[in-house]
């Protein structure tokens, strides 16, 4: 009775990690970490960085949670490796799950100031119009271009340092979270097709979403450039120019090693790459303004 007890303990605690979605989210307290970082320097208060860090990645493990839980339906008929599917956790526990992760964001974010606190309910605004039906629909591409921008400029202000710079980042963060949209959906964008959704990847096709998904990201490289190159957003030009040259290898690597005619296995690992270049090139282009 004991062991068996242990047993139900281990499997409800890794099905509650399992729905966290642990890499994508590592990547938003990755992203997250880079802006608190920069917004702090050049002296860093480590308790507000921890709290603007926790905040946002307690946000986004209860944005998880309530993902799994709004596509339970959708899960079971080609998803069995989802944790709700396998019985590791049941629906209810994951809704409240979601919700007592929701509440941990709201009691990290009572130390900082009010636009923190106004940024994030809006983040949260489009993860859950996501969630609750529009991550269906061609609109998911504009959720995910509407919330990017908000992660540094939440971070700045949390940290309570408000720079004309983050208004630059609006145009860039909006091409970068269509980039990201589309790469992301890419996974499951057959099942997607299937089971009657009409996501932005899905209207787009393959080749349009990997197409659209690398000119995005070409876009966001070219502008960040022409603004420090002009001298529209000072900056220094060795590390601007250091990302964007590093995010235009990327891209050259996308088009070698990836695209519509390679395995659908070789999409998951097209999307981490793709994030991991977009926190580069926005971390790097703020990183050469500040210092």
């Amino acid at each position: 009775m004991e062991i068996a007890g242990k047993r139900r303990l281990g499997s409800k605690l890794m099905g509650l990690f399992l729905l966290s979605h642990p890499l994508p989210v590592l990547l938003h307290i990755l992203g997250v970490s880079v802006f608190a970082l920069l917004a702090a320097w050049p002296l860093f208060p480590w308790g507000t960085i921890a709290s603007v860090i926790g905040a946002h990645a307690a946000m986004q493990v209860s944005t998880a949670m309530i993902n799994d839980y709004c596509d339970r339906a959708l899960d079971a008929a080609s998803r069995p490796e989802k944790p709700i599917v396998r019985g590791l956790v049941t629906p209810t526990e994951a809704l409240v799950a979601g919700i007592v992760m929701m509440l941990v964001m709201f009691l990290l974010l009572l130390p900082l100031n009010r636009l923190a606190l106004v940024i994030s309910l809006c983040y949260l605004a489009l993860a859950q119009a996501y969630n609750l039906g529009l991550k269906s629909t061609p609109l998911s591409g504009l959720l995910f271009a509407l919330a990017m921008p908000l992660i540094p400029a939440y971070a700045f202000a949390g940290l309570g340092r408000v720079l004309p710079v983050i208004l630059w980042l609006i145009p860039v963060g909006f091409l970068l979270g269509i980039t990201l949209n589309l790469a992301n959906a890419l996974r499951d964008l057959e099942e997607d097709a299937a089971h009657g959704a009409r996501t932005l990847a899905v209207t787009l096709g393959v080749k349009g979403s990997f197409a659209v998904s690398e000119l995005f990201l070409l876009l966001s490289a070219l502008l960040a450039a022409v603004l420090t190159f002009t001298r529209l957003v000072p900056a220094q030009p060795w590390i601007v120019g250091s990302v964007v040259l590093f995010s235009l290898l990327v891209l050259i690597a996308c088009l070698l090693f990836f695209g519509p005619q390679r395995p659908v296995r070789t999409r998951k690992l097209y999307f981490y790459l793709i994030a991991l270049t977009s926190i580069v090139l926005a971390g790097g282009w703020l990183l050469g303004v500040i210092i």
